[in-house]
């Protein structure tokens, strides 16, 4: 296994470590520092690629402070949080009277970070539009302000870091093919949490110690059996993650020694999010068909109880398909079933009493089998009218950002 390969690594390697707080011993992880080190005094862009709460964020970092810039202004940016109307001038600034709002001239992030570095996490996030922009930079050095024909000039290092695949999104046209050659001179690849091995029990231990002093309670202590299902989970949110579960459990089980039954009740009780051991097949369908069953079973039996309560209340037929659907949301929420697994049934002619409408939110009906862009489409369209237009509220709601929301509508004809 990778997290079983011996590796030494060097005094440069755990100075880097333990100035940024980066604990692990894993010999991927070490390589990754390994590479920023040898790439930081060469004036390069790099992307770092890895998955989300990985820990991407440190290299940047590392390449800045081990560089010859490293005196100069280092600015991290994440262009996922910025608004795609906006995202020009915080990064290029902008003149004043450029756009409603513009009361003064502004500087970017560009100009701010001038002979220095600047870390553009989520890069896959930014517009085509600003791309271009990106692109002009990189090769030139040059840029104009928004609403300026006025050419700048600007001396930075570009650090770049996606938990995308850039490839396919060159492929799918929403980045640009040109730009990714262009930021991936030099790649630095971030291994997730479940293939750092013991590095999984290291984390643990130093979170669980950090939360007690930090909330002045008693830490807690990991059995065997612990974490050995630590390892064993997948950890999809990878660091970030295992913080929040241990910072959870720092909370309400202080002083306490944690066994496997007490961590399953803090991770998502999902089959697929646990590895396989020693012995063990690297798949077993049968269980996982069992359980996928039982979870739409049990979820089908709760829409019927629901049903029955709802027939008993004095409401219109269409409120009743509203209330449903917010609880049918409601209980796949709280016991984490897939909301996709939820099965609608066909109307029964001879029945005396209301059968769920196939129009509800969120609902199946089994032989009317629907892309997943369909899907997407008729989910934001849903939230669209729930929210009564408001796309601020539509987007929170959903769980994504205004730009990508913004997107999505213009994609799917939402206007």
């Amino acid at each position: 296994m990778e997290n079983e390969r011996q590796y030494t690594a060097s005094p440069a390697v755990q100075q880097a470590k333990q100035r940024y707080g980066i604990v692990g011993n894993a010999p991927a992880l070490g390589e990754a520092v390994e590479r920023a080190i040898k790439v930081a005094p060469i004036d390069l862009s790099v992307l770092v690629t890895g998955e989300s709460g990985a820990g991407k964020e440190f290299f940047p970092q590392i390449i800045h402070g081990a560089s010859a810039r490293k005196h100069a202004r280092y600015i991290a940016v994440n262009c996922g949080a910025i608004p795609e109307g906006t995202i020009d001038s915080e990064l290029f600034g902008h003149e004043k009277g450029a756009f409603t709002g513009a009361v003064d001239s502004r500087k970017g992030y560009f100009e701010e970070a001038d002979g220095g570095t600047i870390f553009l996490d989520e890069v896959a996030e930014l517009p085509l539009t600003t791309q271009a922009r990106l692109l002009r930079v990189l090769e030139t050095g040059e840029y104009l302000r928004v609403g300026s024909s006025t050419v700048r000039k600007t001396n930075i290092r570009i650090v770049a870091a996606t938990n995308v695949d850039l490839v396919r999104a060159v492929a799918d046209g929403r980045f640009r093919e040109d730009l990714y050659y262009r930021l991936s001179t030099i790649q630095i690849q971030v291994p997730p949490l479940r293939d750092r091995g013991s590095d999984i029990r290291l984390l643990a231990r130093r979170f669980a110690s950090a939360f007690a002093e930090r909330y002045k309670m008693p830490p807690v202590g990991f059995s065997e059996e612990a974490e050995l299902l630590m390892r064993r989970y997948r950890w999809p949110g990878n660091v970030r993650q295992l913080k929040n579960v241990v910072e959870q459990m720092a909370l309400f089980e202080a002083g306490s020694e944690i066994d496997a039954d007490t961590l399953k009740g803090y991770l998502p009780a999902v089959s697929t999010s646990y590895m396989p051991v020693a012995g063990e097949s690297a798949h077993s369908y049968e269980r996982e068909r069992e359980m996928l069953f039982g979870m739409i079973f049990n979820l089908q039996s709760r829409i019927d109880q629901l049903q029955e309560k709802l027939d008993k209340q004095p409401a219109k037929p269409h409120e009743n398909s509203h209330l449903l659907a917010r609880a049918i949301r409601e209980e796949a929420a709280e016991n984490q079933y897939p909301t996709s697994l939820v099965i609608s049934r066909k109307p029964d002619n001879n029945a005396d009493t209301p059968q769920p409408c196939n129009d509800v939110p969120y609902a199946e009906v089994l032989d009317t089998p629907e892309t997943m862009q369909d899907k997407e489409r008729r989910a934001i369209r849903d939230a669209l009218v729930r929210n009564s237009g408001h796309r601020k509220a539509a987007a929170a709601e959903l769980q994504i950002s205004e730009r990508t929301l913004y997107r999505k509508i213009k994609e799917y004809g939402l206007e």
